[in-house]
């Protein structure tokens, strides 16, 4: 049993399905990213937020992400979310594949129940049994666009979600000096784990990088500018992928993220989106 197979679900198990960024400065963190994707925000209450605030962001009038002011003890960052049909039933399989449980499940008001883990490989994610309202906004510019995970063990990654969600996992490095595979449900990619290789320190924990597609109107490049401007840091310079032209951001606080620009494509289906850009 996998947990597809729990109840029916308005947003089908395994789907990212929302993502959020913890902070130092809220007002700080606010002016970047509407400085950078033009989101506005709303503030609700949330009894799991430090400050007992949890911060909206939308485009369009859609929901694009979430912020909060992090603990103390807790570094920035932008966090992951998968949907699933029942979070009591995820805690139980989080744990049974090696998974482990750091909070709840809890309920937000309004906003449906959450489970904080990290999975097998070590990486924080949240899973969300959604609300019926559910919304967020994707495959737009300046909205959510991809996420990988990127892993030191991408056995213990393929076996936690294949078995949690029933994902197919294909790979489409080499399997050798690229070690990036995708994971699919019916037959469309929806998630994406890589090996991190030698451009990352051999101390780099495992995480989710979360992407956000750029207008190509602006690209990446004038992007990566312009988060620069707004005080933010280049962690990546721009570079091509077969995905689309990327840049790697960290934001004041230094949380970081990727940006994409899917009109610029490189013919090349031996890299991966987060290969080294600089490795001739």
């Amino acid at each position: 049993m996998s947990l597809d197979s729990a109840r029916p679900s308005r947003v089908p198990a395994g789907l990212p399905c929302w993502v959020e960024v913890s902070c130092l400065d809220e007002a700080v963190t606010k002016q970047f990213y509407t400085g950078l994707f033009g989101w506005e925000y709303g503030v609700r209450r949330d009894p799991a937020a430090p400050t007992g605030r949890y911060w909206i962001a939308s485009v369009g009038g859609t929901l694009t992400s979430g912020l909060y002011q992090r603990g103390s003890r807790s570094a920035p960052g932008w966090t992951l979310h998968i949907s699933v049909p029942h979070t009591a039933s995820a805690a139980e399989w989080v744990e049974h594949l090696g998974g482990t449980v750091t909070l709840g499940p809890m309920a937000i008001p309004g906003r449906g129940n959450i489970l904080h883990l990290t999975d097998a490989c070590g990486a924080p994610v949240v899973f969300w049994e959604t609300p019926e309202d559910w919304e967020f906004a994707t495959d737009q510019p300046n909205t959510f666009s991809g996420a990988d995970l990127n892993t030191h063990d991408g056995v213990a990654a393929d076996h936690f979600y294949t078995k949690l969600f029933t994902y197919s996992c294909r790979q489409i490095g080499d399997g050798e000096s690229v070690d990036y595979a995708e994971y699919l449900i019916d037959h469309t990619p929806v998630l994406y784990r890589y090996v991190m290789g030698a451009e990352y320190g051999r101390d780099t924990p495992p995480h989710w990088m979360v992407y956000f597609g750029v207008d190509p109107a602006r690209g990446a490049d004038a992007t990566a500018g312009q988060a620069l401007m707004l005080g933010g840091s280049v962690v990546v310079q721009p570079y091509d992928t077969p995905f689309g032209r990327v840049a790697i951001l960290a934001d004041p606080d230094g949380a970081v993220f990727a940006v994409i620009d899917h009109s610029r494509t490189l013919d090349d289906v031996g890299r991966a989106e987060v290969d080294d850009p600089y490795d001739d």
